[in-house]
């Protein structure tokens, strides 16, 4: 059985060097991969756009986001330091505010993986790689 630490450890690296840079590529080309979509946060520390691969959670006017490896993300401590954040879901960019939950996160992806049916994968792959997942609650903008 894997050490939490290590688990986090090897789901960090294969995020960072293979599954995220071909899913920015898609997005950069104006395609996307199935059930995801772009975070974009501000830098808790450098004030730079940080652009994460997340999966597609979109709810009508709200975003819902599990992170894998909870407080321990580092887009969800900039989101922390920096709650206004922008989602790219398609083509499209949609400016909102984010915020943490204490709510079931497992419960969650069951809900975004039946309400984005593309999201089924993704949601199994954050469920089986997380350590210690978190809800975030990104109310978006309207007009």
């Amino acid at each position: 059985m894997l050490r939490r630490l290590d688990k986090r450890r090897i789901a960090t690296a294969l995020s960072r060097y293979l599954v995220n840079p071909p899913v920015r590529a898609l997005f950069r080309l104006g395609s996307r991969a199935p059930g995801t979509a772009i975070l974009e946060t501000i830098g808790r520390r450098s004030g730079k756009r940080r652009r994460t691969p997340v999966t597609d959670g979109l709810d009508g006017s709200v975003f819902w986001i599990v992170a894998e490896h909870g407080h321990r993300a580092a887009f969800v401590r900039n989101i922390e330091s920096h709650p206004q954040v922008r989602v790219k879901v398609g083509r499209r960019w949609r400016s909102g505010s984010a915020q943490p939950l204490d709510d079931d996160p497992r419960a969650r992806l069951r809900q975004v993986a039946r309400t984005r049916r593309r999201s089924t994968v993704n949601a199994w792959v954050v469920r089986a790689m997380g350590t210690d997942l978190v809800t975030l609650r990104v109310d978006l903008d309207t007009g």
